[in-house]
């Protein structure tokens, strides 16, 4: 359910968080890509813009940093014009750089991207250029770091490694990081670099690897779910971890975990413009709920909306609460995903309410679902941002109908109310009235039939009481279910 989510997102606090790992410098830029060149066959892009953001490890803070974060980053830039220019980004989006050290024997990673846009429309990578070293660190830059870290782990809530293999995270690192953890009892997760021996990681808390990295790491080909399955439970085993997570693009995540859990987290299908930093993005927002203290499975299915948020943009972009939250809201429950017990529903409600939503409700039998009851639902759903419906279980229909009502049981009833796009939530009431219904739901608008008076509407006294109101819709002439089970006995 989407409730648990948005309660999380409104939850995660501001904790600080510890990024280490290999720091880099995101420089885009923008043109129209207008022919091929006269001088060789490539194609000729107008460049019209060009820009700057922080990538690597140093792109993970600026995520947790959008995301409402306190944040230090531990690394390693050279002593040059790009190392400069990194160090300003992180000083305009505060994020704390004492524990990125410098090394005048390196140069600065950067990445270079140009992107073309074909007669102006929406814009393609048409080639990276990557400047960098993936030297190890000298013995002096290594303790230099790990001192850093030794004090930044002090104040942090949870560690996260960002290992882009560029020479930053060596076995040493890692180990004197791990063993700071442990010492303070915080968590550490692991974006791992792509090989074969994931030794260096041991000790750390979970990690995740996309399917390629878990594939590399296991000496396993991840074709299917069952066999993403079979590698993190490899790996959770053979580190030792708390969890495994493997990342599988459109196939969501799959989770194995050290108390026995096997899962997976389907995400839902996308438009897909640019894949870069979606893996940033799924470890950002898992180590902000892990931290805020969320269990793996709503951290995970949350890093998963923000993961599906990243690739609809170019670049690596940050993603904030806001935008999750409207995601949440956009999606929200579907199909049988609507139909709550009356305490889960309240748990929805209080959620949206927090949001500023405003509810309508509505009840009936819905024995027979016809196009004055579609009609009738949308009119509802129109007075506030999202729509109830107690639907009258079995019992009371019969109370109220008699012999052979209702024609579909209540679980058919449902199911069909919860395919209409107008329906956000059902719930079930055995009271032949549902005033403790709407005594439960406490509605801002309660929604009756243009056949009724508003003094016959039950629990109108009660809304209005508090300030909701009461909505008559407009009469649809035509429309009965008794009328058409009299057609259809004398058919």
């Amino acid at each position: 359910m989407s409730a648990d989510l948005i309660e999380l997102v409104q939850h995660l606090g501001h904790p600080h968080v510890l990024v280490v790992g290999d720091v880099m410098l995101d420089r885009y830029v923008w043109g129209d890509a207008e022919r091929i060149s006269q001088e060789a066959p490539v194609i000729l892009l107008h460049a019209d813009r060009r820009e700057e953001r922080l990538g690597g490890a140093s792109s993970v803070a600026t995520m947790l940093r959008a995301l409402g974060a306190r944040v230090a980053l531990a690394g390693v830039v050279g002593k040059d014009a790009d190392g400069g220019r990194i160090r300003q980004l992180l000083t305009e989006l505060e994020i704390d750089h004492e524990g990125v050290v410098h090394d005048p024997g390196r140069p600065s990673t950067v990445k270079e991207r140009y992107i073309g846009r074909a007669q102006h429309r929406h814009p393609q990578q048409m080639i990276r250029v990557d400047y960098e070293t993936r030297q190890p660190v000298s013995a002096n830059i290594q303790s230099a770091l790990c001192q850093a870290i030794e004090h930044q782990v002090r104040k942090a809530d949870i560690v996260l490694i960002s290992d882009y293999d560029k020479g930053v995270c060596t076995p040493a690192t890692l180990t004197a990081t791990l063993a700071g953890t442990r010492q303070h009892g915080l968590r550490t997760i692991v974006d791992p670099v792509r090989g074969s021996d994931y030794g260096k990681y041991r000790g750390c808390s979970a990690m995740t690897p996309n399917r390629l990295e878990a594939g590399l790491a296991t000496g396993r080909m991840l074709s299917n779910t069952d066999e993403a399955l079979e590698a993190a439970d490899q790996l959770q085993e053979q580190l030792d971890m708390e969890a495994a997570i493997i990342t599988l693009d459109k196939d969501g995540m799959a989770l194995v975990h050290r108390d026995g859990r096997r899962q997976l987290f389907p995400t839902r299908p996308r438009q897909v413009y640019d894949i870069t930093g979606a893996g940033d993005m799924v470890m950002s927002v898992l180590g902000m709920a892990l931290a805020a203290g969320a269990d793996y499975d709503p951290a995970i299915r949350l890093a998963n909306i923000a993961g599906g948020l990243e690739v609809e943009k170019i670049g690596v972009v940050t993603v904030t609460r806001d935008e999750m939250l409207r995601d949440l809201l956009r999606t929200g429950p579907t199909g049988s995903q609507k139909i709550l017990e009356p305490k889960a529903l309240r748990h929805e409600l209080e959620s949206r309410r927090r949001l500023g939503q405003r509810v309508a409700f509505t009840n009936g039998c819905f024995d027979v679902l016809h196009a004055g009851h579609v009609q009738f639902l949308q009119e509802a759903r129109a007075q506030a941002d999202l729509l109830v419906v107690g639907l009258n279980s079995d019992a009371s229909v019969q109370s109220l109908k008699g012999h052979g009502r209702p024609v579909h049981p209540q679980d058919a009833r449902a199911l069909v109310l919860a395919g209409l796009q107008a329906v956000d939530y059902l719930t079930f009431f055995d009271e032949p009235m549902p005033l403790a219904l709407i005594e439960a739901v406490h509605p801002d608008v309660l929604v009756k039939g243009g056949d009724y008076r508003k003094d016959q509407v039950v629990g109108a006294a009660l809304v209005e009481s508090y300030g909701g109101r009461v909505h008559l819709t407009g009469l649809r002439e035509g429309f009965s279910t008794t009328r058409i089970l009299q057609k259809l006995g004398a058919a």
